[in-house]
């Protein structure tokens, strides 16, 4: 379980995020809604440990970030235009990312790579991928490791109606599995049919 209790951020003297509590529980997608620069990238980013909050609390399963941990355990993430490395294959980029905490074998690469629908391009250099191909391949970086918690910002870029499909479905998987899966993304429309909860973001508060 991921608890914000009345959160803040600031950047400069403009509120980025103001007083925001929500729970957030395993085994659920939420998808936050809000126009661009309403603040949903900045909450990915909050829950995720990547910034420090100015005010409030973010427990994960009762730990306080950054007090008791840094960063949430096991947790995947798609954020903000992500780029593996292009020099590398796909398999090996995953391999790296791997041997980081050494729980994934290589069976569970390719498992990956599979479900996202890019096994047959798993010893092809990334920087030979389409947009489309390199958003599947971040997908796939952030479920192999079966993560708890996974955090996707606007996780269908360049994809097209077969691309979105399967990472809905993937995403609904994930959930059934016991993950909390967390989505940003301005088209409330491509929500409906995959979240449990939509949270609607404005000005950096929950409406």
């Amino acid at each position: 379980m991921i608890e914000l209790i009345n959160i803040s951020k600031k950047i400069g003297k403009k509120d980025i995020l103001r007083n925001i509590s929500y729970r957030f529980e395993d085994g659920k997608v939420y998808g936050l809604c809000g126009y661009n620069g309403c603040g949903k990238t900045m909450l990915l980013r909050a829950i995720a440990g990547l910034i420090t909050i100015n005010e409030g609390e973010i427990l994960s399963d009762g730990k306080k970030l950054h007090k008791d941990l840094s960063f949430p355990e096991n947790t995947g993430i798609v954020i903000e235009n992500m780029e593996l490395l292009p020099q590398y294959t796909a398999f090996q980029n995953m391999q790296m990312l791997a041997d980081i905490k050494k729980i994934a074998s290589d069976e569970d690469i390719i498992e990956a790579l599979k479900r996202v629908g890019l096994e047959e391009n798993k010893d092809t250099k990334v920087k030979k991928f389409s947009l489309g191909m390199r958003q599947r391949l971040n997908i796939a970086q952030a479920i192999f490791e079966h993560q708890n918690l996974i955090l996707l910002d606007e996780p269908t870029n360049a994809l097209d109606k077969t691309g979105v499909e399967l990472i809905y479905r993937i995403i609904r998987e994930e959930a059934k599995r016991g993950a909390i899966v967390i989505i940003a993304t301005h088209h409330q429309q491509d929500l409906e049919s995959v979240c449990d909860h939509i949270i609607e973001i404005e000005n950096g508060m929950i409406c």
